[in-house]
């Protein structure tokens, strides 16, 4: 199987990180909005994600980085939309879905089906980077202005890389899912984003902050698979241990 190309490292500028007021942040484990009640129809910018969440431990070490980057007033969305740290597997708009099917019942089972003959994933984030300037922004000259986005990069082990094949093929066979070319396994590139509207001109300084927590390298597990709704927020669908019964959390 084909490994997605490396993501590009991206040098931080030295210098000292200009400290500011304390962010309110959502504590650990906050639950998010209850999918008991039927949502409304989905603006048509909205889109699902498969993503793989993380262990308590490796989670709270991700958490660490968005807070400390809300504090300095760099970037806060993650922690605004309700998001939880975690690996994309699959982005899909929700006018892909085949027919306009639903997305629980086009999706779920194939990821119920996987998440039950899979162990807990052994992942390492082991550096920081950025997506390139015609990534994370449409302009074709970008300004000081343009947001970047930051990550941190797994090493894309052998498990890693076919827990992602294995989805893209199930998805593929048993929902009728076309998988996009940016996640595709021959281009798929893992990475857990740490902030996604650092105004390019503080780049260097949201760098030296996470540098300064010195949390790399940081190892932990992969643990669930889960079906989330991407709006203005984050709405998690339903979501699978990895290695578990299968019967999932709707």
């Amino acid at each position: 199987m084909a490994q997605g190309s490396a993501p590009s490292a991206a040098a931080a500028a030295g210098g000292g990180c200009l400290s500011g007021p304390a962010v309110a942040t959502t504590p650990p484990g906050t639950p998010r909005a209850s999918a008991a009640a039927p949502p409304p129809a989905p603006p048509s910018s909205a889109y699902y994600a498969v993503e793989l969440y993380f262990d308590p431990a490796l989670e709270n070490q991700v958490l660490k980085a968005w807070n400390a980057l809300a504090r300095r007033q760099l970037s806060s969305r993650l922690i605004d939309t309700a998001s939880r740290p975690h690996l994309p597997l699959l982005h899909l708009s929700a006018t892909a879905l085949p027919l306009g099917g639903d997305p629980l019942h086009r999706l779920a089972p194939s990821l119920r089906a996987l998440a039950s003959r899979l162990d807990p994933l052994p992942l390492a984030l082991s550096s920081l980077a950025a997506l390139p300037a015609s990534s994370s922004t449409s302009s074709s000259s970008p300004t000081p202005h343009d947001p970047g986005v930051l990550f941190l990069a797994p090493t894309p082990s052998a498990a890693l890389l076919g827990l992602h094949a294995q989805l893209c093929e199930l998805l593929r066979k048993d929902a009728g899912v076309e998988v996009p070319d940016a996640f595709r396994p021959d281009h798929w590139v893992p990475r857990c984003a740490v902030a996604v509207d650092v105004p390019r001109g503080r780049m260097a300084e949201a760098f030296c902050v996470l540098r300064e927590l010195k949390l790399l390298p940081v190892s932990g597990y992969g643990m669930d698979i889960a079906l989330v709704e991407v709006t203005q927020t984050v709405r998690e669908l339903v979501s699978y241990p990895l290695g578990g019964s299968g019967g999932g959390a709707d």
